[in-house]
């Protein structure tokens, strides 16, 4: 009986304490701040229409004209690109100003793969001809420079143009000025044949 009167009045007791401080190591941390938000396929604006790459031929996109405004004066040359899924690929090279341009048809992925933070690269996005062109530089990579067409639903045009093995090394921003000039030539050329 004794214990049963010293639990009620513990009980009551406990009752009538005020209830602890909260302290800086048991307030609940503040929400995360809300993702910044890269821009995605989704933003890209609407394509004027599609222009699927599966049956192009990479050398046969520049025309022999285009090749020679572009003083891209060899033999074009395809290969497959592994880094891009077996992309369909051609490289053409200037021997007047010594850069190289390569065409490379991506057909397992859509051009918002380089707007991913996995991507780790610096990139604005413009547009050709009315289709999403991300330019896209790497870090470390001053030699080379890319642009990035969004063409079709998990495809894009990609365009590298680079320095190839000048005396006096290429600034990028000229390299990125390349690509974007064959970049455009390209899909010129594309929309024309299609």
């Amino acid at each position: 009986m004794r214990t049963t009167g010293l639990l009620i009045v513990a009980l009551a007791l406990a009752g009538c304490t005020a209830p602890p401080q909260q302290s800086a190591l048991t307030t609940p941390p503040p929400p995360p701040p809300s993702p910044t938000t890269t821009p995605s396929v989704l933003d890209f604006p609407q394509r004027p229409r599609a222009l699927p790459l599966d049956s192009v031929d990479p050398c046969a996109v520049l025309t022999a004209d285009q090749r020679t405004s572009l003083s891209l004066d060899n033999p074009p040359s395809a290969y497959v690109e592994p880094s891009f899924g077996s992309a369909r690929a051609c490289t053409i090279r200037s021997t007047t100003s010594g850069n190289v341009a390569r065409i490379a048809l991506v057909l397992v992925s859509g051009a918002d793969v380089w707007l991913s933070e996995n991507a780790q690269v610096d990139y604005t996005v413009g547009a050709i001809e009315g289709y999403t062109a991300i330019t896209v530089r790497t870090p470390d990579v001053s030699n080379a420079c890319n642009v990035e067409v969004d063409v079709a639903d998990g495809q894009f045009l990609d365009v590298m143009f680079r320095d190839g093995g000048n005396s006096t090394a290429v600034q990028q921003d000229h390299l990125c000025l390349g690509a974007q000039r064959v970049a455009e030539a390209a899909m010129a050329s594309l929309l024309q044949k299609r």
